[in-house]
């Protein structure tokens, strides 16, 4: 009997945990819908789930298909319920399979991307950091034929290294270091792409020949020593994402805004500390978190460190040389840090990520930290 009562307490447990887990739609959630140019996966999940990294269990119409059709705009997209009752959302024309979770190479103006793709088209199509190491021994700018401060379109330029002829080519500048808040070590550079440029004359340094370019782009000045790169003009990016918590634990730092504005929201870009040595991947939904300020308990009450008189500021900094643990007789109170908005990762390194802002119940900064339990 001890067993079958075990037995039965197993299942009842079993059958809540999955009740506890069945997908929620929103209480307004469209029962059809047309894709319209501009849409993202994105914003359509949001518009059916308050947690739209979960949107594979909605558009999982039939899991034995490998190769899931991509959403349209154009598309009628219907909400159904299986035999179970859990919400499916299909393509209504021919009821085509909606669960576009494999990562699959597009073009632009075909299927709609996870995020908007004109924020994240140019960290996808080209390099937005790099080694220090990485630069060296790499062709450099040493001057234009022409003697002006702003370099334009067809204008040429002389370089510093044996370029491949048949190769296109970006035009780099090392910008800001990307510091690790945690240890002061530089992770990577800010490589911001300056211009573009094609290849004339692939040069002979050996003989003191150098080579010769023909700008075909410029976003920024292009300046003497500016670093040269291999691009592909016309490379294919995956602009979908297979959106998914982390199933390993992770915390970092956001060290970086695309804007380098003191606060940012929704749809800033954001570089992270964490990276693939991390086991982050593409598509990874993390939490962003704000530290609570911590709290004064002097003779006048508790009260803000920012509000405290000196001594009580120097008590609080030596209380954080040994820890900030709070106990029953803490004078000094580190409160907890609270979930204000979250993020999705599109590009990883080995050591850091960029990511989109993908929701912000408030001002985010850098400094603020990132996780997933």
């Amino acid at each position: 009997m001890k067993y079958s009562i075990a037995a039965l307490m197993l299942s009842v447990g079993a059958q809540f945990s999955a009740m506890a887990d069945v997908l929620k739609l929103k209480a307004d959630a469209p029962q059809q819908y047309v894709v319209k140019k501009g849409d993202t996966l994105w914003d359509i999940s949001t518009m059916y789930l308050n947690t739209p990294w979960r949107w594979p269990e909605l558009w999982q119409w039939n899991p034995q298909i490998d190769d899931p059709d991509l959403i349209y705009p154009g598309d009628v997209l219907a909400l159904q319920y299986d035999a179970q009752g859990n919400p499916r959302l299909v393509l209504k024309k021919g009821m085509k399979k909606l669960s576009p979770r494999t990562r699959v190479v597009v073009q632009k103006n075909t299927a709609i991307p996870t995020l908007p793709l004109a924020m994240i088209e140019p960290f996808l199509r080209f390099d937005q950091a790099i080694g220090a190491d990485d630069l060296d021994g790499k062709p450099i700018v040493l001057g234009s034929n022409r003697n002006v401060l702003r370099n334009t379109q067809g204008q040429l330029l002389y370089v510093k290294g044996n370029l491949n002829p048949s190769a296109n080519y970006g035009i780099y500048r090392r910008g800001e270091a990307y510091i690790d808040p945690e240890n002061g070590d530089i992770l990577a550079y800010e490589s911001r792409l300056v211009g573009t440029a094609r290849v004339l004359f692939g040069g002979d340094i050996e003989a003191g020949h150098p080579a010769k370019v023909e700008i075909e782009t410029v976003r920024q000045e292009i300046k003497t020593n500016d670093v040269l790169m291999p691009i592909n003009v016309d490379q294919s990016f995956s602009a979908q994402f297979n959106m998914m918590r982390p199933t390993e634990a992770i915390d970092g730092s956001i060290i970086s805004s695309d804007n380098q504005m003191r606060e940012f929201g929704s749809t800033a870009i954001v570089v992270l500390n964490r990276g693939r040595d991390d086991n982050l991947k593409e598509g990874h939904i993390l939490d962003i978190n704000k530290q609570s300020p911590t709290v004064i308990e002097g003779k006048h009450g508790p009260r803000y460190v920012e509000d405290a008189n000196k001594l009580e500021k120097f008590i609080t900094g030596f209380r954080e040389m040994f820890g900030t643990e709070n106990d029953e007789d803490s004078v000094v109170w580190t409160m907890p840090k609270e979930k204000v908005g979250e993020l999705m990762v599109f590009k990883v390194y080995d050591n850091i990520s960029y990511a989109m802002v993908t929701r912000s119940q408030q001002p985010i900064r850098v400094g603020d930290t990132i996780s997933a339990n």
